[in-house]
Order: structure tokens, then C-alpha cells, then sequence
């Protein structure tokens, strides 16, 4: 059984991040983590970011993060509420006008608004 996790588990800054490969939406990507007993993947720093990163070019596909929209326009917050406090968004993002709520990550490690029923790669936190 721990060889099935070899490339599929990474740690940084205290944190595990692991995907099982699968994809989907945003709010199956929620439930699935938080079955798991973790949350979505978040990166609150560069190196939490390079560890999601793996992932997104080891599938090839881009990542759900654990990123939301804020109720102030234009801006967006944790799942938790809190304000960001480290961004790595893609020129001229986030860009949705309200309308994508979700956050992925490009499998250059930088971050888009979303849709938030685009299927991506399951990555999450523990």
C-alpha cells in the first residue's frame, strides 16, 4: 500500500499535500478532501505553491485551490475567510467580474479565476 503513494505525496511548510489523480468539480473536490480528513489544497507561500505545482505537472492538469471569491468585488479570500496574504495570479487575473468564483492553478504554478464546475485534478491538504 505505500508504494501506491510514491509520487503522490508531497510536504511543505509543515503541511502534506496528496491527490489520488482523480478529477473533479470544485464542491466534489471540497467533499472529497474533507472526507479524506483534510481541506483543498492551499498555498499560503512560494513553497506550498511548487508543492501543488508538482502535482499539476506530474497529471497535467490543471488544480482547484482553496480559494474563494470575497463578498468585497474583485477580491478573493481562503475557504476560511481570511484575507490572502500570498497571491500567484497569471497576468492580468483574476479577471471573472464576479461570475467564476473558483481559483485553479496553471500548470506554470500561477492562479486563474474559475468556474467553479470545471472537472480538476483532486489535490488536498492535511
Amino acid at each position: 500500500a505505500v508504494l501506491r503513494l510514491e509520487n503522490m505525496v508531497t510536504a511543505s511548510g509543515g503541511k502534506i499535500f496528496a491527490t489520488n489523480g482523480e478529477k473533479a468539480d470544485f464542491h466534489t473536490t471540497l467533499k472529497k478532501c474533507e472526507e479524506a480528513g483534510g481541506s483543498v489544497a492551499t498555498p499560503r507561500n512560494p513553497g506550498e505553491n511548487f508543492a501543488i505545482l508538482y502535482f499539476v505537472k506530474k497529471f497535467n492538469s490543471y488544480a482547484y485551490l482553496g480559494i474563494k471569491k470575497s463578498p468585497i468585488p474583485s477580491k478573493f479570500q481562503f475557504l476560511d475567510g481570511i484575507q490572502l496574504s500570498y497571491t500567484n495570479w497569471h497576468s492580468n487575473e483574476p479577471s471573472g467580474k464576479g461570475e467564476e468564483e473558483c481559483v485553479e492553478m496553471y500548470t506554470d504554478g500561477t492562479w486563474n479565476d474559475k468556474r467553479c464546475n470545471q472537472n480538476r485534478l483532486i489535490v488536498c491538504q492535511f
